[in-house]
């Protein structure tokens, strides 16, 4: 990868903080917006994107502080997604999600709608766990710095790839996940004691 794309839920500051101290990968910085209507992504931005905005505002939002929208998972189950929804003001759907449920059924579901309205076609990894990093991503026709990327995908120059996070990958996230938030509980109790 020469690139990759940190969109946190609902904060930009680590993505942020990765774009100064990291030099020999593009990071893009960015934002998953809890909408009212489902996620989606702002990249390409410098300020957080407040939620629970209409997909509307949101979409406004992100176009007023120069980045790029994008519709993603639009149609993956136990995810906020925006279903049929996503419309023409979005800069691009993201037609693969390695995280999406079920995969095939999103990934085609997601195609459909980009290819009914015409919109660029990105995929994400939506990685919460780094061995999930690069299961999908996208293929852009750019010079290797953050405006360009945007460019690109604006103007359709890109193509989306991937496959869904394997399952043993999926449980050691969540028995991690599982770890990490036992422990923190635990010390927060002993700490109040």
């Amino acid at each position: 990868m020469d690139g990759i794309a940190i969109t946190d839920h609902d904060r930009i500051d680590g993505a942020l903080k990765l774009a100064k101290n990291v030099a020999d990968l593009l990071i893009i910085p960015g934002i998953e917006v809890s909408s009212l209507e489902g996620h989606i992504v702002g990249l390409n931005i410098q300020e957080v994107v407040p939620k629970n905005l209409t997909a509307e505002e949101t979409i406004d939002r992100i176009h007023s502080l120069g980045g790029l929208a994008i519709a993603c998972h639009p149609k993956a189950l136990f995810k906020a997604s925006l279903g049929w929804k996503t419309n023409k003001n979005f800069d691009a759907i993201e037609v693969v999600n390695a995280s999406a449920f079920p995969f095939k059924h999103s990934t085609r579901q997601a195609l459909e709608i980009a290819n009914r309205l015409g919109i660029p076609r990105v995929a994400g990894s939506d990685a919460h766990y780094a061995p999930e990093i690069g299961s999908a991503y996208t293929l852009v026709d750019a010079e290797l710095n953050c405006e360009e990327v945007v460019k690109a995908i604006r103007k359709g120059l890109c193509e989306p790839f991937g496959k869904a996070i394997p399952l043993e990958t999926r449980l050691k996230r969540e028995i991690l996940a599982l770890k990490t938030k036992y422990f923190r509980k635990n010390s927060e109790l002993c700490s109040n004691h």
